[in-house]
């Protein structure tokens, strides 16, 4: 079977090695390379839609993509992060927010801006929490 010379992007080296090629291609004006800038571009142009919708996600959906794409459980993260469980399951939950701390270690740890995780998002109500108050 004929390996494939160029395939869908699957990692960001193997991005940044076709945007090279890609700016190769396009500043020799070697026409003979015309079909392969074209199909380079698609591919490319796929690997970024997909990934800038990712920047679009508020941060807790996307924690949880990237944690479901580096095949990651909440015992992972707790430990990524140096936090309980418990703390990681009331973050993934809407009950806690993400600390100035924690947003640095998800960026480093996912090698993404701190922005995509410091946009607002409303948290959980805390349902029951003035019940144990209240006259019977």
């Amino acid at each position: 079977m004929e390996t494939l010379k160029y395939t869908v992007i699957k990692n960001k080296k193997q991005y940044r090695r076709y945007c090279s090629l890609l700016e190769e291609f396009v500043c020799s004006e070697n026409s003979a390379r015309q079909d392969e800038a074209e199909l380079l571009s698609l591919l490319i142009e796929k690997w970024d839609e997909e990934h800038s919708r990712q920047q679009e996600l508020e941060p807790i959906p996307l924690l949880k993509t990237l944690m479901q794409e580096h095949e990651l459980k909440a015992r992972d993260l707790a430990e990524i992060l140096k936090l309980s469980k418990s703390t990681v399951s009331k973050i993934l939950n809407y009950h806690k927010g993400l600390s100035k701390e924690t947003i640095r270690k998800l960026a480093v740890h996912f090698r993404l801006s701190q922005e995509a995780f410091n946009r607002p998002y409303s948290l959980a109500p805390e349902i029951g929490k003035n019940l144990r108050n209240t006259p019977a």
